[in-house]
């Protein structure tokens, strides 16, 4: 089984408040993109997991993907059930896009198939979170309005723009941005139909630009031809256009120093679209 696992976009992410665990209270719109890393599972018979190539400076009992296959492991319908996995990785790390995120939510996907599992996709979400607020969201594979600490999901329908996303050369630490004393941690919730029509700001784009000189330098790039926007705590900002070619454009005189898409906005995920489309032609 080949699928495809998307990048994410946070519209806004707003700090609501500060939980006694130490974790943050959010809300925020995610939307899928069609940039995306592509997983290959070959299932074996030797009850191991096994994933290639190996990360850099990532051990495997780390990996995300390696973690969400363990998660699995008691499910399986025959004990025996191995994995291999092939990782080919095109979406940046510490970009604020999601990407290991979605690589543990496919992986969570395609294993439930190929070793039978046979739980829904809210099990599959409530398993998820253990690995990451943002794993929920790639599981169910519909574009939502989150809270709590993202994995309270509403599926919405939002506007599909195009985007050029910018990646400046720099990794942004989650960790490092939710400890920042400096960090908004108060801002007052919205109604989903405010979030909808009105759509709001990221609470962290302060902290990560002071943080980082790199990203401040391409927020201040981008600003000066749009509304630009920070996703989720990462280094990677982006740019709405109603149309392909004016987000080319832009592409085309963006500084090389940094890393530039042109990509679109979708409300589904094309994990689930390739999912649906691989068990259609094995039904049989």
């Amino acid at each position: 089984m080949r699928l495809p696992s998307p990048a994410k976009l946070n519209l806004f992410l707003h700090i609501t408040g500060r939980r006694d665990d130490g974790y943050h209270e959010l809300q925020t719109l995610f939307q899928f993109i069609d940039l995306f890393d592509t997983l290959d599972f070959s299932l074996t018979h030797n009850n191991r997991i096994t994933i290639s190539p190996i990360i850099e400076q990532l051990a495997t009992k780390d990996n995300l993907v390696y973690k969400a296959a363990r998660l699995l492991t008691p499910f399986k319908k025959d004990a025996l059930f191995g994995i291999d996995i092939i990782l080919i990785k095109q979406l940046p790390m510490g970009g604020g896009i999601g990407g290991g995120s979605s690589n543990a939510a496919t992986t969570l996907l395609a294993l439930n198939t190929l070793w039978e599992c046979g739980l829904s996709l809210t099990q599959l979400a409530d398993l998820g979170v253990q690995l990451g607020a943002d794993v929920p969201v790639f599981v169910m594979g519909s574009s939502a309005f989150a809270e709590g600490v993202g994995e309270k999901l509403q599926a919405v329908e939002l506007r599909t723009p195009y985007y050029l996303l910018i990646k400046p050369n720099c990794h942004v630490s989650t960790g490092q941005i939710f400890t920042d004393k400096y960090l908004t941690r108060d801002t007052p919730p919205i109604r989903i139909s405010h979030a909808l029509t009105l759509g709001g700001h990221n609470d962290c784009l302060d902290v990560v630009t002071k943080q980082n000189p790199e990203v401040n330098e391409a927020y201040l790039w981008l600003k000066n031809h749009g509304d630009a926007k920070l996703t989720g705590t990462g280094a990677c900002l982006f740019l709405a256009f109603d149309s392909e070619y004016d987000a080319e454009q832009l592409k085309s005189i963006t500084p090389k120093k940094w890393q530039s898409w042109v990509c679109r906005g979708h409300n589904t995920s094309v994990t689930h679209d390739a999912l649906n489309q691989w068990i259609e032609q094995h039904r049989n």
